[in-house]
C-alpha cells in the first residue's frame, strides 16, 4: 500500500518533479524551506510546507516530517540524498527513507569502499590508488577525486607531477566544504573517455533489472551539460553486458531501489571500468522515462513501501530517443562564473508531466499496482518536457547549485529529438538571471554532437567555438537590441510628472529624445524622435535606423482594433512577467520579451537575454561596478562568499599572483593582482558574503 503523504527533503525542479507525481497519485506532498525561500517554486508546488534552518539540517528535517504526518521522505538528489547518518536516522525515526538502506549508501557512498565492492564481484574498476601517499602518485594523467563526493565536485584533472601538490590542496579544500569529507583518491586518466550510465532498479524482494544507458559524456569541470539516451555509442550486446555489470554492482551491497552505475568507456576500445554509483534518482533521469515511459519516481515510492518491481528484464524495452539540456546561472563569455538576480520574466516551453511518456499515457494505469514498461508511444510526434523550480519573482541566489531547470525532448530518433531540443530552448526566456542557454543551442549545433562523435573532453576543446558565439536561428543577423532597448524606454513614462514623459512633444514639434545605454558590449548612443509604435525616427550612434516597435498579440502578432495604448508597454515591462513587443527594423519583425528593473531593462529572443542600463545625459557610464583598465581595483567576479585571503595589507605582488578565492554554489574562483604592485587596500575577508563587483582588493602601481 502506498503512502498518504510524503515530506521532500529538497528544493528546486526535483522537489517541484516530486510533488507532481505525488499529485498524480494522490499522495499529499509536504515541502521544506528555509526562511529565505519561503516563496519560492517547490513552496509553492507542495500541498504542505514546513520551516527548517537548512536543507542539510538532519534532526529539523525528521522533526518536520513527523510534524507534518508524513508516512515517507523522498530526498531527491543533493543535499542529504546520499547520506547514511539521515537514512538510519529516518529509520530510528519510524519514517520510510525512500531510497536504499544506509548500508549500501556508505558501501557506495565511499569511492574506495566501493571499487573494492564492486571489483570483487567481477566488475572492471580503473586502476587507481587511495590515501595515504597520493603525493607519489606517477601515472599521468590522472584524476583526483573526493572519495565521499559526487556531481564532479572537487574533481581535478592532473597532467604532470609538478602540478599535484596544488590540485590536492584545491580538491581536499573543496571535498571538505562540499561534503565533510577530504579523504581522496587518485585514478588513471582515460584519454578520449566516453561517461556512460546504467539505470538500475531493485526491490526488497530480490527483483533488479537495468533501464539502459545514459550517454552523459557532454560535460565541463566533470558537471554533465547535456545527457541522452540510449547512447549513440553503446550497440545492443554492449548494452547487455554493462546492464549486466551494473545489476551486478547493486546487488552486491543489497541495493534497494533507484540508482545509477556510472562507467567510463574508451571511445576507441570499448572498454568499459566501474566509476561509482549515485545511490540516488540522477538528474538526468527525465531521458530514462522518455524512452521507457516509466515513472522512476513512483517506481521508488512504490518499492519503498515494500511493492515488487512489476516487471523482468525482458519486459524492458527503448523505444525512440530523448535529449536533456541542463539550464544554469552562469555566463560562458564570463568563464561560465555563477550569476544570479532576481527572475523578472519567465517563459518556458509545454511540458508534459514528469515520467509520463509521449502521447499521454500515465505509467501504473496500464496494471494494476505498478508501472510497467512500454516505451513512449507518441505516434511519431516529437514531446517536450520541461523540470523547473523557477518562478517570476523570485531570486536566484549564490548559496545553491546554479541548475535552474532541465528541458527535454522526446522523437523517434537521435537527429529529430536534437532539433526539438533546440526549438524548445529557442522558446525559453529567463530574464533578470544571465543563463547558459545560448551556450546549450551552440553545443547542440556541433558538428560532433550531431554525429554522436562525443567524449568528455569534447566541450573543453570546442569552447573557442562556442563562446561567445549566440546561435541566430535561419542564419539572419538580429537587429539591433540596442535599438529595441532604446524604443522600449522611450515608450515608458518616467514618471508622474507629464513633462517627464519621453515621447518628444514640444511645443514647436517634436524633438529627439537621447538615450544612453550601457550593454556588456559598451554604450551605445540612441536617439530617437516620435512614437515607437508609429514611425519613429532613430539615430543609432549617429545612423539612421528605421525602426518601430508594438506590443506583440498572443500568438506573435501585432494586435489590430482597439489594441492597447503604447503604456501596456510600459505597465508590463515593470511587473514580474514582462511584456512581449514586437520590434521591426531595417524592416524585419522579431519578437522580444522584455522587462525592466528600475533603469536596467532585460530583453529575451531566442533562448538569449541581454541587459540594457540608462544613464543620464552627458554621463555614459561604465557598467556598474566596472574598474577603469589598470586601475588596480580587484572586484569579485560573481556573487558569492570569501574563501581563503592569499595576501595582506602591504604584500608586494605580481601580476597574476593569487589574492583572494570566492566560491559561489560549490565552485571556486581566484581573483588575481591586476598588475605588479603593493597592496593598499584589502577590504575581503574569509566568510564575508560578496556582490558581483564588489571590491575586494586594491593594488596600487609600485614596482616589486
Amino acid at each position: 500500500m502506498l503512502f498518504d503523504r510524503v515530506l521532500i527533503a529538497n528544493r528546486g525542479e526535483i522537489a517541484v518533479r516530486i510533488a507532481r507525481t505525488l499529485r498524480r497519485l494522490g499522495i499529499t506532498s509536504v515541502a521544506v524551506h528555509t526562511p529565505s525561500d519561503a516563496g519560492a517554486g517547490h513552496v509553492r508546488a507542495a500541498d504542505l510546507a514546513l520551516e527548517v534552518p537548512r536543507y542539510l539540517d538532519i534532526e529539523a528535517i525528521v522533526a518536520a516530517a513527523l510534524a507534518s504526518g508524513a508516512q515517507a521522505v523522498h530526498p531527491g538528489y543533493g543535499f542529504l540524498a546520499e547520506n547514511g547518518t539521515f537514512a538510519r536516522r529516518c529509520a530510528q525515526a519510524g519514517v520510510v527513507f525512500v531510497g536504499p538502506g544506509p548500508e549500501a549508501i556508505e558501501a557506495m557512498g565511499d569511492k574506495i569502499r566501493a571499487k573494492a565492492t564492486v571489483s570483487a564481484a567481477g566488475v572492471p574498476v580503473v586502476p587507481g590508488a587511495t590515501e595515504p601517499g597520493l603525493e607519489d602518485w606517477r601515472d599521468f594523467p590522472a584524476l583526483i577525486k573526493p572519495s565521499a563526493g559526487g556531481g564532479g565536485k572537487g574533481m581535478v584533472l592532473v597532467r604532470s607531477a609538478a602540478e599535484l601538490p596544488d590540485a590536492l590542496e584545491s580538491a581536499r579544500r573543496t571535498a571538505r566544504a562540499a561534503f565533510g569529507d577530504d579523504t581522496l583518491l587518485i585514478e588513471r586518466y582515460v584519454e578520449s573517455p566516453r561517461h556512460i550510465e546504467i539505470q538500475v532498479l531493485a526491490d526488497a524482494h530480490g527483483g533488479a533489472v537495468h533501464l539502459g544507458e545514459r550517454e552523459c559524456s557532454l560535460q565541463r569541470r566533470h558537471q554533465k551539460i547535456i545527457e541522452e539516451a540510449p547512447s549513440p555509442f553503446v550497440d545492443p550486446a554492449t548494452r547487455a553486458r554493462m546492464g549486466a555489470a551494473a545489476v551486478e554492482a547493486a546487488r552486491a551491497v543489497g541495493y534497494v531501489g533507484a540508482g545509477t552505475v556510472e562507467f567510463i568507456v574508451d571511445g576507441t576500445t570499448g572498454d568499459y571500468h566501474f566509476m561509482e554509483m549515485n545511490t540516488r534518482l540522477q538528474v538526468e533521469h527525465p531521458v530514462t522515462e522518455l524512452v521507457t515511459g516509466l515513472d522512476l519516481v513512483e517506481l521508488q515510492l512504490r518499492v519503498a513501501a515494500g511493492e515488487r518491481l512489476p516487471f523482468g528484464q525482458d519486459d524492458v524495452r527503448l523505444d525512440g530517443h530523448a535529449v536533456e539540456a541542463r539550464v544554469y546561472a552562469e555566463d560562458p563569455a564570463r568563464g561560465f562564473l555563477p550569476t544570479g538576480g532576481r527572475v523578472l520574466a519567465l517563459r518556458e516551453p509545454g511540458a508534459t508531466a514528469p515520467g509520463a511518456p509521449p502521447g499521454g499515457a500515465v505509467p501504473g494505469g496500464a496494471v494494476p499496482g505498478g508501472a510497467v514498461p512500454g516505451g513512449a508511444a507518441g505516434g511519431g510526434r516529437a514531446v517536450v518536457r520541461v523540470d523547473s523550480g523557477l518562478v517570476e519573482g523570485g531570486v536566484v541566489g549564490s548559496e545553491f547549485d546554479p541548475m535552474l531547470s532541465k528541458v527535454v525532448a522526446w522523437a523517434p530518433d537521435r537527429a529529430a529529438a536534437i532539433e526539438e531540443l533546440d526549438r524548445a530552448l529557442a522558446r525559453t526566456a529567463v530574464l533578470g538571471v544571465v543563463t547558459n542557454i545560448p551556450f546549450l543551442r551552440a553545443l547542440l549545433a556541433h558538428p560532433a554532437v550531431v554525429a554522436g562523435e562525443l567524449d568528455t573532453g569534447l566541450v573543453e576543446r570546442a569552447l573557442p567555438e562556442l563562446v561567445p558565439a549566440e546561435p541566430v536561428p535561419s542564419g539572419d543577423a538580429p537587429p539591433d537590441e540596442a535599438v529595441v532597448a532604446a524604443l522600449v524606454f522611450h515608450a515608458m513614462p518616467q514618471g508622474d510628472d507629464p513633462w517627464e514623459i519621453t515621447d518628444g512633444w514640444r511645443v514647436g514639434g517634436r524633438a529627439w529624445t537621447t538615450w544612453r545605454l550601457q550593454s556588456r558590449d559598451g554604450v551605445h548612443a540612441v536617439r530617437v524622435r516620435g512614437l515607437p509604435e508609429e514611425s519613429a525616427e532613430v539615430l543609432l550612434d549617429g545612423a539612421a535606423v528605421p525602426a518601430r516597435l508594438r506590443p506583440a498579440g498572443p500568438a506573435g502578432h501585432a494586435p489590430g482594433a482597439g489594441a492597447p495604448h503604447r503604456n501596456t508597454i510600459a505597465g508590463g515591462a515593470d511587473r514580474y512577467g514582462g511584456v512581449e513587443v514586437v520590434a521591426s527594423i531595417g524592416g524585419r519583425g522579431e519578437r522580444y520579451l522584455c522587462a525592466r528593473d528600475g533603469d536596467t531593462l532585460w530583453l529575451g529572443r531566442d533562448g538569449a537575454s541581454r541587459s540594457f542600463t540608462r544613464h543620464h545625459l552627458g554621463d555614459p557610464g561604465d557598467r556598474p561596478g566596472a574598474a577603469a583598465a589598470g586601475d588596480g581595483v580587484v572586484r569579485s567576479p560573481m556573487p558569492g562568499t570569501v574563501l581563503v585571503v592569499k595576501a595582506q595589507p602591504g604584500d608586494r605582488v605580481r601580476e597574476g599572483q593569487p589574492l583572494v578565492i570566492v566560491e559561489a554554489m560549490k565552485m571556486e574562483h581566484t581573483v588575481t593582482a591586476p598588475r605588479d604592485g603593493v597592496v593598499a587596500e584589502l577590504p575581503a575577508q574569509a566568510g564575508q558574503p560578496v556582490d558581483m563587483d564588489a571590491v575586494l582588493a586594491v593594488v596600487t602601481a609600485e614596482e616589486v
